[in-house]
Formats: structure tokens, C-alpha cells, sequence
């Protein structure tokens, strides 16, 4: 028999998690774990691709949410079928979720008691992509940040049962500690896209304009603001290893491997003189295991 591309609509998006600068579900989770935090990052790592317009060709996306495969490039009008899909994943009765993604978080959902506001907000994320391409400020950048990447820590969290305000406080600094290094590291691709994750104020401190921003390397000005974002992100990183410190056991690992990844990419950035302009600064292997030493030692109270 042969298999068609609508057999494997999910494969080329969970496929993706082995580029992300941290692992998603690493082999020493236990299974029921790594099947959770894989279904969650199959419906974020979607509604990016939809909100980004990096869908796989052909419609079946659009079509398993009930809408013709020409209107895969309408990214609102995607956003919309996929939230109101979302809804049947927690809906008691009625129709089951009809995108495969979402009917494979159904059963993480049940089973961990999960709540819809962290899914929404990724969603409203990448609405808000759509309709805001530059931010003024920091506090802007960050409001937009409890959007795009907080509720991913608080959705882990939740997955593991070990919420706590304190926790999801710590955690949230760190979410957005790691998408600010994901802007840096995609300053270039996301201007191709019109977007700028800079803040204006910190461009014009700075005295970077646009324009620069486009050149196929990075001048002074743009390297020194770079550079400061990156120090903005290395401070709350901090929170990392205590929050690590406060759990116990192989989610421990999970988050120092969250913590170690932000540090190596940002050790990446670092070591490219922060010019981020020729293309994304990828942090090695052997830079991500010794990052993950150093959060766990930091975790323990060591130096």
C-alpha cells in the first residue's frame, strides 16, 4: 500500500525539534514524557510554520482544517481554523480534533490536566506577527515574549506537575531569555520576512538604522547592540539554575538542557564576533553538554 503525504503531515514538523537550540524530548525522559512534550512541540512548532508561512506545500495543513489548499498562504484565516480546531481538542463532546497534530495532543491533554490559555497564547503570537513587525520598546518586546515563549515553560511544567508560582516565575524569565537569543540568531531571516524583533529604542541608542541591518555583515553599531541583547538575555538566564536547583530527578536534566542550550547559542553569538548577519551562529554539541555542567554545578551551588 502505498503511503501518501497526508499519512505523514506530522513528520516534517516534529522532524524540526533536532534543530532547536535545545532538545525537546531527550532519550532519558521517561516515554510517557517524551510523548507529551513532543505532541506539545508538534502544536507549537505549527502554529509558527503557519504564522511564519513555512507550511509544507500542497494544502494538506489547510485541508485537514476544513479549508481549500489555497488558503494555506491566508495566514490569519489559518490561524483561525487552528484555534477553532484547538477548541475541539478540549471539548467533551462533539467532533474530534481534525488536524492529526491535534488529535495527538488530545490524549497529553486529558491525561495531564492541561488548560487552553498557554495554546491561545501561542496562537495570538503569531497573530500578532502578522499585524506588528517592529517593536518600540522592551517592556513591548517582552509583553510579546509571555506570548510567544512563556507558555511553552509553563506547559513543561505542567506536563512534569510541578507548577509553582515561583517556578513559573523563573521559568518565565528564561522563555524569554531563549527567544530573545532565537531573534538574535535570526536577525537576517526575520528582516527578509519584514520583521524586526529589535527593539526601536535600543536600534536608535545604538545608532543602527534598517539598512544596516541588511548589510551581509555586521558593522560596529550593530554588533555592540547585538551584544547588549545578549547580555539582557544572559541575565535572565540566570534564573535558570535555580529553577533547575528547585526540581529533582530527570527533569532536572530536561531544564538544564533548556538553560544549557540559551547559554551555547548564546556562547555561538559571542564567539562570532556578534555578528549575526551571515546567518544564524549555531552552538556546537560539545559547547551545549558543557553548558548543561555548568548549570547543573550552578544548580547544586557551585561555582
Amino acid at each position: 500500500m502505498t503511503s501518501t503525504p497526508e499519512a505523514h503531515i506530522g513528520d516534517a514538523t516534529l522532524g524540526k525539534a533536532a534543530d532547536e537550540n535545545f532538545p525537546v524530548a531527550p532519550f532519558f525522559l521517561p516515554r510517557a514524557w517524551r510523548d507529551d512534550l513532543m505532541a506539545v512541540y508538534g502544536f507549537a512548532r505549527l502554529v509558527d510554520d503557519i504564522g511564519d508561512g513555512d507550511l509544507a506545500p500542497g494544502g494538506a495543513d489547510a485541508r485537514h482544517l476544513g479549508l481549500e489548499p489555497e488558503q494555506s498562504d491566508d495566514r490569519l484565516t489559518m490561524l483561525d481554523a487552528f484555534e477553532t480546531d484547538l477548541h475541539r481538542v478540549f471539548a467533551t463532546t462533539g467532533e474530534e480534533p481534525r488536524h492529526p497534530l491535534l488529535r495527538n495532543l488530545r490524549p497529553t491533554v486529558r491525561r495531564r490536566a492541561l488548560t487552553p490559555a498557554p495554546f491561545l497564547g501561542l496562537i495570538e503570537a503569531n497573530r500578532q506577527d502578522q499585524k506588528i513587525r517592529r517593536y518600540g520598546t522592551y517592556a513591548e518586546l517582552a509583553a510579546y515574549c509571555e506570548l510567544s515563549a512563556n507558555p511553552v515553560g509553563r506547559l513543561v511544567l505542567a506536563l512534569t506537575g510541578t507548577a509553582s508560582p515561583e517556578r513559573i516565575r523563573r521559568s518565565d524569565a528564561v522563555c524569554t531569555a531563549l527567544q530573545i537569543v532565537e531573534h538574535l540568531q535570526d536577525v537576517a531571516e526575520d528582516l527578509e520576512r519584514d520583521r524586526i524583533y529589535l527593539p526601536a529604542e535600543d536600534m536608535e541608542r545604538f545608532r543602527v538604522t534598517e539598512s544596516d541591518l541588511a548589510a551581509p555583515s555586521a558593522g560596529a553599531s550593530v554588533r555592540a547592540l547585538i551584544a547588549y541583547e545578549a547580555q539582557r538575555a544572559s541575565e535572565l538566564l540566570k534564573e535558570g539554575p535555580p529553577l533547575v536547583g528547585s526540581v529533582n530527578g530527570r527533569l532536572k536534566l530536561l531544564l538544564a538542557g533548556f538553560v544549557g542550550g540559551g547559554r551555547s547559542a548564546l556562547t555561538a553569538i559571542s564567539a562570532a564576533g556578534f555578528d549575526v548577519l551571515p546567518g544564524p551562529p549555531k552552538p556546537t554539541k560539545p559547547s551545549l553538554l558543557r553548558e548543561v555542567g555548568i548549570v547543573l554545578r550552578r544548580a547544586r551551588g557551585e561555582r
